[in-house]
């Protein structure tokens, strides 16, 4: 069968790596600290980092459940702020439904804690219900609750039960008729909009708010296809699908003609971008990831050409630095923001989410380039000890300093490590670890870092943190667990929910697009593409596309494996980019 770049990859191992080092003609600092890491210290990573994680959800279970979140200072539960409906830092997210709950169950299976999952179950049966007046964001309500109520459910219906028995007494298809209903409430968003794309925001009980503005971000329209696709296939119902697809099919119409690019706020309505920024961070990210994903997941091919044709763009428009990252002269590669109309620099940072984009190059198969956007972050987070919100690459300086225990930097290193088996990224796992230990360990959960510059902290743990975070730690030191001995079985979505991949999602999928400007498109594209391979219930996607993405793996020299992903000079070009002293 064919298998993807990435996943071949993953089948090489360094065991050589001592005998590549006896024939070293010299080692660099850099060789000596992160060439090796012992088996050991994996394992007490491992217990550290499930270690961390109990303590955050025992005591959110003992402080804060049944409210959404944990204040790890003061030792209480959060919910909505009632007292100011604008505060959309807190609303958007926080609805009363037990959302820390709700977001780690699958972490819970993960981590193979069998009756705690159970117990969470029950928990999330005998208490969520969404039939309350809060208003929420349809994005956030969509992949950290609908994501993880559908995540759960399949984990408890899988057959196999690969995890561990994860089958709750009694389960009679509970966290599939909570996510039907949570979806079912959600709906009225795209509804009498012009172009199909969603409000931004919904109350639970009455539908659109009657102040709800018309202006979204390109994340709200574009990242709700896998959850809502699935949920039509689990319900037979193809409505939820439909309107997903109708969203995105609005939005990849009003691209730019010119670059061919996505600003970050458009109006729904009109379709008249407000933010005309484009860049692969907040705002706009995980709609590149799923247009992949949903590839990956219903086996339409629209998506696939779309993803081909957005990468293009980006790296023509957005990457600047020398044309190869491990070679070659000048700047170290940079995805900037950009002006989408004319492809000019809008500004001069970066911001935190866009740490997640090597997991999609490395999907993508373009191993190479992740290697270096990630070091970029890895870089900075060496500075502070953690990911300023906003990071200023001119002035060497944050310009937003928070940090909210953000899961994206730990994303790509676990999928790099996956795809490399590089001992380098363990080593990156490993300060962060240390750092959220050092940093953000409050009196009874971790907190977010207020500035980065001084370590003080806020008074929240985001559901994230134990979801994604704590997740992806977990998943980088177990090398035994059973995603990463089948990882062509599952996709995680933005919220790092797992989603198994199956035929039977793949059957019976429409086209997306009917103009005839798109199908030429998508036939142009796809004109050297071979077609995948099924076995059994499962699929295992070759991400080969027109960009030859299989010569990017070739283009990864043999000795990179076993040593530095990212040669010592420009491993420490980029430290020196980012203002980092050096011992």
């Amino acid at each position: 069968m064919k298998i993807s770049c990435w996943t071949f990859i993953i089948a090489l191992f360094h065991t050589v790596q001592c005998s590549y080092n006896l024939f070293r003609d010299h080692w660099e600092p850099n060789d000596n600290k992160y060439g090796y890491f012992p088996e050991e210290e994996r394992v007490r990573m491992l217990d550290e980092t499930r270690k961390m994680f109990q303590f955050g959800w025992d005591n959110y279970m003992k402080y804060a459940f049944p409210k959404d979140e944990l204040n790890p200072i003061f030792c209480e539960g959060r919910g909505p702020d009632y007292d100011n409906p604008s505060n959309i830092n807190i609303n958007d997210v926080l609805g009363d439904f037990s959302l820390t709950l709700v977001d780690t169950l699958d972490t819970l299976a993960i981590m193979g804690n069998s009756s705690e999952f159970k117990r969470a179950v029950d928990l999330v049966i005998q208490h969520v219900n969404f039939d309350k007046p809060n208003t929420v964001q349809v994005f956030e309500a969509t992949i950290r609750i609908l994501g993880a109520l559908i995540s759960a459910h399949l984990i408890v219906i899988d057959p196999k039960q690969p995890f561990g028995d994860m089958v709750p007494d009694f389960y009679d298809n509970e966290l599939l008729e909570l996510a039907h209903d949570v979806a079912g409430r959600l709906l009225p968003a795209f509804e009498d909009t012009l172009t199909g794309m969603p409000y931004p925001r919904i109350n639970l009980l009455h539908g659109v708010p009657f102040d709800c503005i018309n202006e979204t971000c390109t994340a709200g329209v574009g990242t709700l296809l896998l959850e809502f696709g699935i949920l039509s296939k689990l319900l037979d119902d193809p409505v939820y699908e439909s309107v997903a697809k109708r969203a995105l099919s609005a939005l990849w119409s009003y691209r730019s003609n010119v670059t061919g690019l996505f600003g970050n706020v458009i109006n729904i309505q009109t379709g008249e971008w407000i933010g005309q920024m484009s860049g692969l961070g907040a705002g706009i990210d995980s709609f590149y990831e799923y247009l992949f994903k949903a590839y990956i997941m219903f086996g339409d091919e629209s998506y696939l050409a779309m993803f081909n044709e957005s990468y293009e763009n980006i790296k023509s428009h957005m990457r600047k630095g020398r044309a190869e990252c491990n070679q070659g002269r000048g700047n170290p590669p940079l995805y900037v923001n950009v002006n989408m109309q004319n492809g000019e620099t809008s500004n001069n940072w970066i911001d935190a989410l866009q740490a997640s984009w090597p997991a999609n190059q490395v999907l993508n198969g373009d191993i190479e380039e992740a290697i270096c956007s990630h070091a970029v972050y890895y870089a900075i987070w060496r500075k502070y000890g953690a990911l300023p919100e906003r990071y200023n690459w001119h002035l060497k300086a944050p310009d937003v300093t928070f940090y909210p225990l953000r899961p994206e930097l730990v994303e790509s290193t676990y999928i790099l490590y996956q795809a490399t088996k590089n001992p380098f990224y363990l080593h990156v796992g490993k300060d962060i670890l240390n750092s959220l230990n050092n940093h953000t360990k409050a009196e009874c959960g971790y907190a977010t870092i207020h500035n980065v510059n001084d370590k003080d902290l806020e008074d929240r743990m985001e559901s994230f943190f134990l979801s994604e975070t704590c997740k992806y730690l977990y998943l980088l030191f177990d090398k035994d667990n059973y995603i990463n001995k089948n990882a062509q079985e599952y996709l995680f979505t933005t919220e790092g929910h797992i989603l198994p991949v199956k035929y039977e999602y793949r059957k019976h999928t429409s086209n997306l697009f009917f103009n005839k400007e798109f199908k030429s498109i998508r036939r142009k594209i796809l004109q050297d593409e071979e077609k995948e391979e099924f076995q059994s219930d499962t699929v295992t996607v070759d991400a080969r596309n027109n960009n030859s993405t299989l010569f990017n793996c070739k283009k990864i020299p043999e000795e990179r494996r076993h040593f530095l992903p990212i040669k010592n000079r420009y491993l420490q070009q980029l430290e020196l980019a980012v203002g980092l002293d050096i011992d």
